[in-house]
């Protein structure tokens, strides 16, 4: 199950001595004696050809037997105040361990019920792949290039046709395991999952591989607090109960403490290394079975004809070879970063590049850059990360992932150095400015008008662009003004009233919303008739000012009261008839 296999687990005698050394280790550690279910026994400890299986994960592929030290971590018993610093096996890549913490809180949430451990993650991780050949990921998590476990031909291993047409594994007549979790591809079909989010389930991503191993760990109702759930888990991913036990003790061990260490600086298993694993590719001898003895002294080396030794003078072994000056690194420098500049919520345009350079001068391949954000600023790198930590490729450079300006403005540093080393860092200095519009106008042209004592009827709504695209988030502030050339605030006229009731004439913190619009709150008029002001301005220069009128309503029209017309002539009494 992984991509060289370095003390691989094959034959019988080799199961043997192994198992007898893990039982050990478990002992040495304090690690409980947990059972283990056996199934249909162990078909690679029988010495023979195993039979055909793709029901494991790993299509029961081969995988590192290596086992933890003996002295375990200096914090018995807690995995959560986790040391900063110990030995090397305890130390795992930081996207490596921030991928397996990360499924763990996943499936807290959708499978509470199972109760999955990171540390039993980092356990299978440790045995498949050596945590991603040491955590040689980009800054997604995706290993630079395939991990992909032996040709499953029926030759020493499962015998397992093509499932997905060279798709994953590069063989389209045979399955390989795949990734830093190896997974067959036809497993993968099923369990495989996205869990950085990027819409791809990619089995040579830590994250997804992690995540969908959590996902086959915890299938049915297992609860891996219990023992015998945990190891048929186990037992699942590769029906070996040599396996199991190897898992077993690397779970214990990192159980009792591990620590976080920059990517690509992780302890690889043996012929593993950085080899291309992909199909084609050449591969190195596999590593003697069993445990290493020490064997005799060798002999002198045999001589020339007419004296003298075959080989050139014996090294002193009490000397530390001096590597020549074109693998000296000797320093990273700034390659051609140009000024770095963003808009609060935005992307910064340019990418910040470093050089590694050698004691000759030339460039150097494969050093671990470390990029940091530091200052105060809620600006980040691609993924919300802080740091990254990334190797430079064969011209000796590395680009960081792309730099996002947050909404504090101001200016930040980004510091780049070689991990692990005691050299200068680079440093870069970068500007958040705020967001800004250069034109602000009505959305509509009503008059605004209200009677003295009362509020205005009508509200004030305005739209600010800036290079004729919408400006959100732009910071406006209003203002009454007066007449005068200076445009003081007024004292008498329109107001706003702020959170406590009170009569202000000023507004800020303002903000423009997602379409560019803004609108303000409620306008009242005091006592005092007239024609008046308010200016809005934004952050960017754009500007415009709004009339408010304040006057009394007109008084309504009074229609004349009729009068009956009298005469005098009417108004005497008539006189009585003549006699």
């Amino acid at each position: 199950m992984a991509a060289q296999f370095g003390r691989r687990l094959r034959k019988g005698a080799t199961t043997t001595a192994v198992a007898a050394v893990a039982v050990a280790a478990l002992s040495a550690s304090g690690a409980p004696g947990t059972p283990l279910v056996g199934g249909s026994g162990d078909p690679q400890s029988t010495g023979t050809t195993p039979p055909p299986d793709d029901s494991a994960a790993t299509g029961n592929s081969p995988y590192y037997t290596d086992l933890p030290p003996l002295v375990t971590p200096d914090k018995p018993g807690t995995s959560t105040n986790l040391p900063v610093t110990g030995s090397a096996e305890s130390g795992i890549p930081a996207s490596i361990l921030a991928a397996y913490k990360k499924a763990e809180q996943s499936l807290a949430s959708s499978d509470a019920a199972c109760r999955l451990p990171w540390q039993l993650l980092a356990a299978i991780g440790k045995v498949e792949s050596g945590q991603a050949r040491g955590g040689r990921v980009d800054a997604n998590g995706t290993t630079f290039s395939p991990i992909l476990g032996p040709v499953l031909d029926g030759r020493g291993f499962a015998l397992i046709k093509d499932t997905d047409n060279g798709a994953y594994d590069g063989d389209a007549t045979h399955d390989r395991a795949v990734g830093p979790m190896q997974f067959i591809p036809s497993t993968w079909a099923t369990w495989g999952q996205d869990g950085n989010g990027d819409g791809r389930k990619d089995p040579n991503n830590i994250y997804d591989a992690a995540l969908a191993a959590g996902h086959y760990l915890c299938a049915g109702s297992r609860d891996l607090s219990i023992a015998t759930d945990l190891d048929r888990a186990v037992l699942s991913y590769n029906h070996s109960n040599a396996y199991l036990r190897t898992v077993r003790s690397w779970f214990e061990y990192y159980k009792r403490g591990t620590h976080e260490i920059p990517d690509g600086t992780g302890v690889i298993p043996p012929d593993l290394g950085g080899t291309d694993t992909r199909p084609g590719s050449p591969s190195p001898s596999p590593a003697p079975s069993g445990p290493v003895k020490p064997g005799p002294t060798p002999s002198p080396a045999p001589s020339k004809p007419g004296g003298g030794p075959t080989t050139g003078p014996t090294p002193d072994p009490t000397q530390t070879p001096t590597p020549p000056r074109s693998q000296t690194l000797a320093g990273v420098e700034n390659a051609g970063t140009g000024t770095l500049t963003a808009t609060a919520g935005d992307a910064f345009t340019e990418r910040i590049k470093v050089r590694a350079r050698n004691s000759a001068g030339g460039p150097l391949a494969r050093v671990s850059v470390t990029f940091t954000i530091a200052g105060d600023t809620d600006a980040a790198f691609d993924g919300g990360k802080k740091a990254v930590t990334l190797l430079t490729t064969a011209d000796g450079t590395v680009t960081a992932p792309v730099l996002k300006a947050g909404e504090k403005t101001g200016k930040f540093t980004v510091r780049a150095v070689a991990t692990g080393r005691s050299l200068p860092p680079v440093t870069y200095g970068a500007t958040v400015t705020a967001r800004r519009a250069d034109t602000i106008a009505r959305t509509d042209d009503k008059a605004l008008t209200a009677a003295p004592g009362a509020e205005f009827a009508d509200t004030v709504e305005v739209k600010a662009t800036y290079k004729d695209a919408v400006a959100d988030g732009v910071a406006v502030t209003a203002t009454m003004i007066t007449d005068a050339a200076e445009h003081a605030e007024n004292d008498k006229g329109p107001y706003f009233k702020d959170a406590d009731g009170k009569t202000v004439r000023t507004l800020t913190n303002l903000r423009t919303g997602a379409d560019g619009t803004l609108k303000l709150p409620k306008i009242y008029a005091d006592d005092t008739a007239g024609t008046y002001k308010l200016r809005l301005t934004t952050e960017g220069g754009a500007k415009i000012v709004i009339e408010l009128k304040v006057e009394a309503p007109p008084a309504p029209e009074v229609s004349p009261t009729p009068e009956a017309s009298q005469t005098p002539e009417a108004s005497q009494s008539p006189e009585p008839p003549a006699a």
